[in-house]
C-alpha cells in the first residue's frame, strides 16, 4: 500500500490519509443536500422535474391578474425527487472517488459540480427535457474522455498560463458565493440592481437562520474545527426545523419576501426511509438522442450547449487539481502534478457518469483543499473518501429537511477559499492581469463560469495579437479563443441561420 500511494515518499502516513479523507468528505458532504436543491427542484419544459413527475398541477402554470402563479406546486412530487437526486449523488460522488484514488492516486475528491449543475438546471433543462439534458452531459464527458485519451486536455493544460489557471478557481469561487447569497435570500433584486435582504434589512426567520449559520461557520472556520461544514448545515437544518415548527414560516409561494426560499424543513408526511435509488435506473431516464433533430438550427443549439458544458467543465477540473497540487506541494517542476493523464481521465469519466446516473457532471472538488491542508497527500485519502460518501447513503432520506439557508453559507466560505488563490496571480504583468481581471468579475457578474472564463481568454489573446506575440502565443490558445468567440456569437449565428 505504501509503495502503490507512495504515501512515505510524499511525507504522509496512514492516519494522516484517513483523517484527511474524513475532512473532504465533511468539506464538501454538503453537495448531498445542495444538488438536489438545484438539479431536484426545477421543472424541465414539460413542467416535468427529474424523476419524471410534475412539478406543478397545471401545466403551463396560470397566474393572475397581479402576475403572480396561482397553480399549484406538488410539495410531495419535489420532497420523493429530492431524495432520488440525494441518494444518486452520494452514490455516484462515492464511486468516482473511489476511482481517483486507485487510479490517479491523488486527493482529490469528486462529486456534482457546483456551476455545472445551476447551468444545466435553469439553462439547458428549461429548453428540453430533463432526459434529454442529461444526454447532452454524456456527451460532454465522452468528448472530454477521448480529448483526455489523445492528450489534448492535457496539452491545453500545459499551453494555459498560470495565472489564467488560477482566475479560473478565484472566478469560479466568487460566483459560488454568489449564488449561496442569492439562494438564502441575502442578496436579492432591488429597485436598481441588487440590495441586502428586503429592502435592505434584515426580515424573516430564514434570512436570520442564513446569518446565525454564518457566523457560527465562520467562527468555526477560525478556530479550524474539522468538520465546520457539515456541523454548519446540521446545526442550521435543526434550527430552520425548529423555527418552521414554532413559527410555521411556510414557503416562498405562500410568502414571497419572508418564506423559505427553496425548501421547507419539515419532514415530509409518509414514504419510506430507505434511499431511493431509482435514478440509479438510467435506462428508464436518460434520453441520448432526443436534443438532436432534423432541424439545423436545433442542433447548433445542441452543439453550443454541449460546447459551453465542456469548456466549463474543462477549465473547472483544471484549475481545481492545480490549485489542490500547490495547498499539498505535489506539482512537479512543470507545474501539473503527477499522475496527471490518470486525473483528468477519472475526471472525464465522472461527467460521464453523473450524466447517466441524473446528478449533473461529476468533477473534481477544490474542497478537497480541506483533507489535503490537514495532511492528505495520496489517492488513499479520495477512497476513504468514497466510501464515506457510499454510507451516506443510507441518511439520504432527510435531505428533505435541509433548507438552502442552512447550506448557503458554506458556499459563501467555499467562495473564500477559492478566492484566497487571487495572490498567485501576477498583477504587476497587464499580460495577465487585465484577462484575469475579467475572468475572475465576470463569472459572478453574469452569472455563467463559462462566459468569465470566454472574455478572459478572448481578452489575452487579444493582448498578445496587438502586442505582435501572436506567434509565440500556443496555438491550442487561439483554437479555444475561436470557440469561445462562436459561442458568443450564437445568437447572432442563429439569427441569420433563420
Amino acid at each position: 500500500m505504501d509503495r502503490f500511494f507512495k504515501i512515505t515518499s510524499r511525507g504522509s502516513t496512514l492516519a494522516r490519509e484517513f483523517r484527511g479523507g474524513l475532512v473532504t468528505f465533511f468539506s464538501m458532504a454538503y453537495i448531498i443536500a445542495l444538488n438536489p436543491i438545484i438539479i431536484g427542484t426545477t421543472a424541465d419544459k414539460n413542467g416535468n422535474l427529474i424523476s419524471g413527475l410534475p412539478l406543478y398541477a397545471e401545466w403551463p402554470p396560470v397566474y393572475d391578474e397581479a402576475g403572480q402563479m396561482i397553480t399549484e406546486t406538488l410539495g410531495a412530487n419535489i420532497g420523493m425527487t429530492m431524495t432520488m437526486v440525494a441518494a444518486a449523488t452520494a452514490v455516484i460522488a462515492g464511486v468516482m472517488s473511489l476511482l481517483m484514488g486507485l487510479i490517479g492516486r491523488y486527493p482529490i475528491a469528486i462529486a456534482a459540480g457546483l456551476g455545472l449543475n445551476a447551468f444545466v438546471a435553469y439553462g439547458i433543462a428549461p429548453m428540453m427535457t430533463w432526459g434529454q439534458a442529461m444526454g447532452l452531459i454524456v456527451w460532454e464527458g465522452i468528448i472530454i474522455t477521448i480529448l483526455v485519451l489523445t492528450k489534448f486536455r492535457k496539452a491545453v493544460m500545459n499551453a494555459v498560463p498560470h495565472s489564467l489557471r488560477t482566475a479560473i478557481s478565484v472566478g469560479i469561487g466568487l460566483f459560488i458565493a454568489l449564488i449561496g447569497l442569492v439562494d438564502a435570500g441575502f442578496v436579492r433584486q432591488g429597485s436598481q440592481m441588487g440590495e441586502l435582504g428586503i429592502g435592505g434589512t434584515i426580515a424573516g426567520w430564514p434570512l436570520l437562520v442564513f446569518v446565525i449559520v454564518l457566523v457560527g461557520l465562520v467562527i468555526m472556520w477560525v478556530h479550524r474545527v474539522k468538520g465546520a461544514m457539515l456541523i454548519a448545515i446540521v446545526a442550521g437544518t435543526i434550527l430552520a426545523v425548529i423555527v418552521e415548527a414554532v413559527a410555521k414560516v411556510g414557503d416562498s409561494m405562500a410568502n414571497p419576501s419572508t418564506g423559505w426560499r427553496l425548501n421547507v424543513p419539515q419532514l415530509a408526511e409518509g414514504g419510506s426511509w430507505l434511499p431511493n435509488l431509482e435514478l440509479l435506473k438510467f435506462w428508464n431516464h436518460i434520453d441520448l438522442i432526443g436534443a438532436f433533430s432534423a432541424d439545423f438550427k436545433a442542433w447548433i443549439v445542441v452543439i453550443m450547449l454541449i460546447l459551453a458544458l465542456m469548456l466549463a467543465d474543462f477549465f473547472d477540473t483544471m484549475g481545481t487539481i492545480v490549485a489542490i497540487g500547490k495547498t499539498g506541494n505535489l506539482l512537479q517542476k512543470d507545474g501539473n502534478p503527477p499522475r496527471t493523464q490518470q486525473i483528468l481521465l477519472v475526471d472525464s469519466l465522472a461527467a460521464v457518469a453523473g450524466g447517466l446516473f441524473s446528478t449533473s457532471s461529476n468533477t473534481s472538488y477544490i474542497e478537497s483543499a480541506s483533507g489535503v491542508s490537514d495532511g492528505a497527500r495520496t489517492g488513499l485519502a479520495s477512497i476513504v473518501t468514497g466510501l464515506t460518501f457510499l454510507v451516506a447513503v443510507f441518511i439520504t432520506p432527510l435531505v428533505n429537511l435541509v433548507p438552502s439557508e442552512a447550506v448557503a453559507p458554506v458556499l459563501v466560505v467555499v467562495g473564500f477559499l477559492m478566492l484566497q488563490q487571487v495572490t498567485d496571480i501576477d498583477w504587476k504583468d497587464l499580460e495577465v492581469a487585465i484577462p484575469a481581471f475579467f475572468m475572475i468579475t465576470m463569472m459572478p457578474f453574469t452569472y455563467s463560469i463559462t462566459v468569465g472564463m470566454g472574455l478572459g481568454f478572448i481578452i489575452y489573446l487579444i493582448i498578445k495579437l496587438v502586442q505582435g506575440k501572436a506567434s509565440k502565443t500556443s496555438p491550442l490558445l487561439w483554437v479555444i479563443g475561436v470557440m469561445f468567440l462562436i459561442y458568443f456569437m450564437q445568437g447572432l449565428i442563429l439569427n441569420w441561420l433563420s
